[in-house]
């Protein structure tokens, strides 16, 4: 392409794309948004008239189909996103998706299969890769910076837990939170993950598991080069979000902490003590959102590949089906399994 902004549909007007709705109208210079919608149309008017889209619908046909549209950013309920990735590709459309792709692996495959066909560009949205402290990591290791790497620790704690109605159609904690953990996993280190095996249970509502989920889990991860992870999630983190890493290697090892709203700490006879950090995703991983669009927008004007692929959404997938054949079966399962 040889314009200067890309055209763009926001189909989904929930949380996540209301987020990705004011970066693309303030903070991205090369977007020109011309069309948002939601099945609850007041959700899509508010957010349009809040962003100055030009056009707010119902039916993400609309966008689609739209002859001035060049992408689409889909931010619509997960089990809605392979069909609307079809769908755009055989219109033509570039494609931004949350993640995941699907819960299923078939419906993943047909969705990338067109994409593929159909010649267009696809980015997932893994935001956390974005984080200038988490790309600091990935450089690390990649770099040798810090030798060979031997173990990978992950903590992510949510500062609440979803509602059971929520659960219920998310796909469950593997699918729905700790896919970003996988990814993760996969960037920091920059190998595979061939076993994982995954130990969970209810600790903070009853109700959660009455909806067939987890809220508190803890997973053991082997890479192809021999190195082992742990991921730790929780879906209540009294004291606010809790994102943490740290990789230790033959030379050394390197860790982040979590992010702050101030860098002030009090002292007094009693205690030493600071505010607590940022309370969750949207604040903590404001400017990774910002940085993803931009990467997205960049691949399609300059023709370069995306960043963030479809194998790169479906691996992750194959991960949270491996965690829970590996909690429901109590052992390790090879993601060969799953495949």
């Amino acid at each position: 392409m040889t314009k200067q902004r890309l055209n763009l549909g926001i189909i989904g007007a929930g949380m996540i794309g209301k987020v990705h709705a004011e970066n693309l109208a303030f903070h991205i210079p090369t977007a020109n948004v011309l069309m948002i919608a939601d099945i609850n149309e007041q959700a899509a008017h508010e957010t349009a008239e809040r962003c100055r889209i030009p056009k707010a619908v119902k039916d993400y046909q609309e966008i689609i189909t739209h002859p001035d549209i060049d992408a689409v950013v889909i931010c619509s309920s997960s089990n809605t996103h392979a069909q609307i990735i079809g769908e755009a590709a055989e219109a033509g459309k570039h494609i931004f998706c949350e993640k995941p792709i699907d819960y299923s692996l078939e419906r993943i495959d047909r969705a990338l299969a067109l994409v593929e066909k159909h010649g267009v560009k696809l980015q997932v949205g893994f935001n956390r890769r974005f984080d200038p402290s988490f790309a600091r990591v990935h450089q690390a290791v990649i770099s040798g910076e810090i030798g060979e790497p031997h173990l990978l620790h992950i903590v992510s704690r949510d500062p609440e837990p979803p509602t059971p109605e929520y659960v219920k159609t998310s796909g469950g904690i593997f699918m729905d939170m700790t896919i970003h953990d996988f990814d993760m996993a996969r960037y920091l280190i920059g190998k595979e993950v061939v076993e994982i095996y995954a130990a969970g249970g209810v600790r903070i509502d009853p109700e959660i598991g009455k909806a067939g989920d987890l809220d508190t889990i803890l997973l053991l991860l082997k890479f192809e080069d021999g190195t082992l992870g742990t991921i730790d999630n929780s879906e209540k983190a009294v004291y606010g979000y809790d994102q943490r890493v740290e990789v230790f290697g033959s030379k050394g090892a390197i860790a982040i902490q979590n992010n702050y709203p101030n860098s002030a700490i009090i002292s007094t006879e009693e205690c030493i003590r600071r505010d607590k950090p940022l309370y969750f995703f949207i604040e903590r991983y404001q400017e990774s959102y910002i940085r993803e669009l931009s990467s997205f927008i960049d691949a399609v004007l300059n023709d370069k590949p995306t960043p963030v692929s479809g194998l790169d959404g479906r691996v992750p997938v194959v991960m949270a089906l491996a965690a829970r054949k590996s909690y429901d079966e109590n052992r390790p399962v090879k993601l060969l399994e799953i495949e």
